[in-house]
């Protein structure tokens, strides 16, 4: 079997151990970036393509090289690929994979300090409004820094992302001092985050709602221990999306396999 795969997220690397132990399996792994490509590699992934492709170049290399099969493992927030993989699947009439992490289980949780908003642009409105005092801790990417950037001033940004190019031009087109860069090489415990907020002073934390292995349980448990707010960005509704091709976990994913 030969699967196209599309990472970088821990998930993909799962998947990656799970199927080479599991299957006969061929695996070629997109990802965005170097870093994740590397992660792929290290995860037993056969080759890896380490930039966005277009929906034109996944096409082209899906059937010059006659994939079996489209499992789409990119982060919950990645609306456009998502949209586009599946897109691609019901194009090429192959069997297609959305594995998609759960949300967070907040149940025993508390969640006062947490505020939903829709959009990063309105995080930044909503912190300039109602957190204009102390710094900001933003653990949620490079990619989203500047819809925040707009309304804070870089003064009392902290965002904690990857030390790769990429990210680092972003935030020095930003102007974000190099002093405010917080590295980031995976998930953050509870102490690690607790450590971070009063070490930079936060009043207010910026996340995605990305699930339980995106850390956000640790997050919000730092937050309430610290007696800081929490600016949760909901998770996007990806359009023409097949809830039956949909699983959230590895048992459900090999039922899936099994009934193509």
């Amino acid at each position: 079997m030969k699967v196209f795969l599309l990472g970088g997220t821990k998930d993909s690397t799962n998947i990656i151990t799970h199927m080479k132990e599991n299957y006969d399996v061929f695996i070629l792994t997109t990802t965005t970036t170097e870093y994740g490509a590397r992660l792929a590699r290290e995860a037993g992934s056969d080759d890896t393509i380490a930039r966005p492709l277009l929906k034109d170049e996944i096409i082209e290399i899906i059937q010059k090289d006659n994939f079996d099969i489209l499992i789409d493992a990119t982060h919950p927030f990645a609306a456009h690929i998502t949209q586009t993989s599946s897109s691609i699947a019901r194009e090429l009439e192959m069997p297609y994979i959305r594995f998609e992490r759960p949300t967070t289980n907040l149940e025993n949780i508390e969640t006062s300090h947490i505020h939903y908003v829709n959009s990063f642009d309105e995080a930044g409105k909503l912190i300039d409004g109602k957190f204009s005092r102390g710094n900001v801790l933003h653990f949620a990417g490079a990619n989203t820094m500047a819809d925040i950037i707009r309304y804070v001033p870089p003064e009392r940004f902290y965002p904690r992302i990857l030390k790769v190019e990429s990210s680092l031009k972003k935030c020095e087109e930003l102007e974000i001092p190099s002093d405010h860069i917080i590295p980031m090489t995976g998930a953050a415990t509870l102490q690690e985050n607790i450590d971070l907020i009063e070490k930079y002073s936060a009043s207010v934390m910026i996340t995605k709602e990305s699930g339980e292995i995106g850390g956000v349980i640790e997050k919000i448990e730092a937050a309430n221990q610290s007696d800081i707010a929490v600016v949760m960005i909901k998770r996007p509704e990806i359009e023409m999306l097949d809830k039956n091709d949909i699983v959230s976990d590895l048992k459900e994913l090999d039922k899936k396999i099994e009934n193509f």
